[in-house]
């Protein structure tokens, strides 16, 4: 057992003075400040941003904050005192009061500009004044950035009021959608699915603020009411937060030429994401167009990773645009994503969303990012022979490199050793027409049964005789596949590695937020506790009210099965 003398763990921190201590501002240091920005950062007003990395902001506080929950896996990771959620100092700083912030912590946060682009389309319609400059961090603002537990990480809070890029928004998140994020990256992490973290979650006891929902057992696409909902600041942590949209975003100036330092901007961020997020992948000794080339094979690397994970556990991303894929290969922004329950292979929970992102579209998603990080590339290797052609190459291996990732993560979740096409065709085929719990199925299928008995507790329907038949055949060559014999406990073993027992399921998330806005939080503790431990087996209880079908009365229920993007 690891004793706190040994040097892999961190010293404990009791104070907001001892974390104080490691804050280390690379980005501010390092990167350019906008020219037109405020001292103080009192900077709350929609506008165009022309130029610069970042935008100093000062937070806006939430009004008598109350804790709600925090990450204790991450506290310890972080060696961070879990009393500290309590400590009025902490609580002050991560409810948006930093003003009194110990130094060397800084008094001021950042927000951050990004462009955006749709499914490989450039946009700037989202953007209040259609030039693209008033796009970026709306209400989430970065407050400290340290070295922490041996890694360096930023820690950003959202909710915490406007920016220069709220587009005329008041910069607030709701309990609910906080709820969902944190509890969102709790489970993912725990599923090991590479993700922002969660670190802790603050209500406000007094201010609120309408957002349109839905009505207790409304069926319909869109909210169909505007109702106050207390406003709440989930403080979310990563090794940054650079976005594909970002290196979009200082391209695209180079691109029209709109000022003189444009290309120099679009080298030092990205220069900057090199050392913060691919200091082990990349050869910083190198001329920097090869550190160039070996930054878009690393981030091929990670990005391909990604999408196979979200495939595995049946995460659906929802909005894949190039604003929320990060360049350091995690997932990030939960807003309106969701996790398959009866498969459907073009799931998708955002009515806004469209086919492009549903869940067996992720993968072509992730390439039209892929191609947009490309592009905002091509200008830094133009005075290189044959650079832009390398990065070409880079990019057309995309689609076979992520062919080959997901055919081994399906073979994984079956337990073969290598993917059988035929028999995977055969296995979607059967799980659309019978109507099949994703993660119930894959999780009884390690159980390696011999007859179809056991699986038929993953299905929402009665089978016909024909399709019993279908699955029998199946189920007897798979057994075939997976040759059958004495080592199956630990081929059994290996599968459940992959193949979670515990998934997200939107209808008992529900009544967590639901429960939470009228000050009970115990539902939300509860989730958290099965959500961080989503692959060892519960006691009956918790087996019986998590591993379950969707109730019948939840199929196209809205801010169920479907939700809008508000939050």
């Amino acid at each position: 057992m690891a004793t706190q003398q040994d040097s892999n763990v961190p010293n404990i921190i009791t104070s907001v003075e001892e974390l104080a201590k490691l804050t280390d501002y690379s980005l501010m240091d390092t990167l350019k400040c906008d020219p037109d920005a405020t001292e103080t950062g009192d900077d709350y007003r929609p506008r165009q941003v022309f130029s610069g990395h970042y935008v100093p902001v000062k937070p806006t506080p939430i009004a008598d904050p109350q804790y709600v929950i925090h990450s204790q896996t991450f506290f310890d990771e972080l060696g961070l005192d879990n009393s500290l959620v309590t400590n009025q100092d902490f609580v002050k700083l991560f409810s948006g009061d930093i003003s009194h912030a110990p130094e060397p912590m800084r008094r001021v946060g950042w927000a951050t500009g990004y462009a955006l682009s749709i499914y490989g389309t450039e946009c700037i319609q989202q953007c209040p004044f259609r030039t693209g400059n008033g796009y970026g961090d709306g209400r989430a603002i970065s407050v400290l950035e340290g070295v922490i537990g041996g890694n360096r990480w930023e820690m950003q809070l959202k909710g915490a009021g406007p920016t220069p890029y709220c587009r005329g928004g008041d910069g607030r998140a709701v309990l609910r959608s906080s709820i969902r994020e944190f509890l969102a990256q709790e489970h993912m992490h725990g599923l090991g699915v590479p993700t922002s973290r969660s670190l802790c979650l603050y209500v406000s006891q007094s201010e609120h603020v309408n957002r349109p929902w839905y009505s207790e057992g409304s069926y319909a696409s869109n909210p169909d009411i505007n109702g106050s909902n207390p406003v709440a600041i989930s403080t979310r942590v990563a090794p940054s937060f650079l976005r594909v949209g970002q290196l979009e975003l200082f391209a695209r100036r180079v691109r029209f030429d709109t000022h003189t330092e444009a290309l120099e901007e679009l080298s030092m961020i990205v220069s900057h994401l090199i050392q913060r997020e691919y200091a082990q992948e990349v050869n910083q000794t190198l001329p920097f167009e090869e550190q160039v080339l070996q930054l878009a094979t690393g981030f091929r690397e990670r990005l391909t990773s990604l999408i196979c994970h979200w495939m595995r556990v049946g995460y659906c991303q929802g909005n894949f645009n190039s604003d929320n894929c990060a360049c350091g290969g995690y997932t990030l922004d939960y807003g309106p994503f969701g996790f398959v329950e009866c498969f459907e292979p073009y799931y998708q929970p955002w009515t806004g969303g469209g086919q492009h992102f549903s869940f067996f579209n992720q993968g072509a998603a992730a390439k039209t990012n892929f191609d947009m990080f490309c592009k905002a590339l091509e200008p830094l290797l133009v005075s290189m022979p044959n650079g832009l052609e390398i990065l070409k190459q880079i990019n057309l291996e995309f689609d076979v490199i992520m062919e080959d990732k997901m055919q081994k993560m399906w073979a994984s979740k079956l337990g073969l050793d290598s993917f059988d096409a035929e028999l995977f065709r055969e296995l979607l085929s059967l799980m659309k027409q019978t109507f099949v719990d994703y993660t119930i199925f894959f999780r009884e299928l390690s159980k390696i049964p011999e007859d179809l008995e056991t699986l038929t507790t993953s299905f929402y329907g009665p089978l016909t005789s024909a399709l019993s038949e279908q699955w029998n055949t199946w189920l007897q060559n798979w057994r075939g596949l997976l040759n059958v014999g004495s080592d199956n406990q630990q081929k059994s073993q290996a599968m459940q590695q992959v193949n979670p027992k515990y998934t997200w399921r939107e209808w008992l998330v529900v009544p967590a937020y639901q429960g939470a806005s009228q000050g009970d939080f115990s539902l939300i503790h509860e989730l958290q506790q099965v959500l961080t431990q989503p692959y060892e087996e519960k006691g009956t209880d918790i087996e019986t009210k998590y591993y379950a079908l969707k109730p019948q009365r939840f199929f196209d229920a809205g801010g169920v099965s479907h939700y809008s993007c508000s939050s």
